[in-house]
């Protein structure tokens, strides 16, 4: 029984993510195996052989892996996947991409978004925008499995020795190509892996009072800046900012939510927060039922003087 994990990576370094999907793809039994396609990804394919728990890295390489073209990359995967009982994603933009897509290929029933593996067959998966947990088992002989990351703790990047064996790339699909990209900017953490968020919701009122009130309280954290989906179908804030059910799922250590109300489908983005901080002049909004510390009041009055006391 060996597992094979999907690194997602800029073919340089290994993203967050697959560490804390090798540290599930370890609980399934057996050697844990990582797939490292890419264009002159060799620095990325040696990252993750220092992967702690990494038995071994399959470097496939060619121009048609560059920007992890779905097609191209299903192709790499399913070249080899019968080789494995396990084949895990992160349950990211780019896994939820891929992992459909290899499952329907093998027949097989997709295992998605796991918090928790009870056996190599069986699993844990939040259901109704987490406020149930079903236990799913799959019968096929290949699991494809998605892995909510905030479920896992990350295995250490250093500490492993895996050998890196280099395995043909499959020919590029001459039905789709990258035709180029626009990358949001950002000087602040990435929101998934950030341990501070400072997050805002539509009592903000508008972009400019979230720039305002919201920014510095970030930047005296050194916090990445979150929104919920109501702020951000405003315009208060990018869509890349927000966290949610059909946003990002995070859990830092420290989430601070203003002025956000604390509707189920953001619930279910951010609950796993270790320490959860609610500013909200409404008693009675449901943020308080999952904060730490809630503090009922003004958000334009309590952040600055917030502010102020940092």
């Amino acid at each position: 029984m060996t597992s094979l994990v999907i690194a997602e990576h800029d073919n340089l370094t290994i993203k967050a993510a697959t560490l804390n999907t090798i540290a599930a793809a370890s609980q399934c039994g057996g050697d844990v195996h990582v797939l490292v396609a890419g264009s002159n990804a060799g620095a990325a394919a040696a990252a993750a052989a220092q992967i702690a728990g990494v038995a071994k890295v399959l470097h496939a390489d060619s121009a048609g892996l560059n920007h992890g073209l779905a097609e191209n990359l299903t192709a790499q995967v399913l070249a080899i996947a019968g080789n494995y009982s396990h084949v895990l994603f992160a349950a990211t933009a780019s896994g939820k991409n891929i992992a459909p897509r290899v499952a329907a290929k093998l027949d097989v029933a997709q295992m998605s978004d796991i918090t928790k593996v009870i056996a190599p067959d069986t699993f844990e998966r939040p259901i109704y925008a987490g406020n149930a947990i079903a236990t799913v088992q799959s019968l096929d002989a290949t699991k494809v499995v998605t892995v909510r990351t905030t479920g896992f703790d990350p295995v250490a990047a250093t500490g492993g020795s895996a050998a890196v064996e280099v395995i043909t790339a499959v020919t590029a699909s001459d039905k789709t190509a990258f035709m180029g990209s626009e990358i949001a900017k950002n000087d602040r953490p990435e929101l998934t892996a950030a341990k501070v968020i400072v997050a805002g919701g539509r009592a903000l009122g508008s972009a400019e009072k979230f720039n305002d009130v919201l920014v510095p309280l970030a930047d005296k954290l050194g916090a990445a800046l979150g929104a919920s989906r109501a702020a951000v179908d405003a315009g208060y804030a990018p869509n890349d900012w927000q966290v949610g059910q059909t946003g990002k799922i995070v859990a830092p250590q420290l989430y601070i939510a203003a002025g956000i109300s604390g509707a189920i489908q953001h619930l279910a983005g951010m609950k796993d927060s270790k320490v959860i901080v609610a500013i909200n002049k409404d008693a009675e909004a449901p943020i308080f039922s999952v904060a730490d510390y809630g503090l009922e009041a003004d958000l334009f009055v309590a952040v600055p003087e917030l502010v102020a006391a940092l």
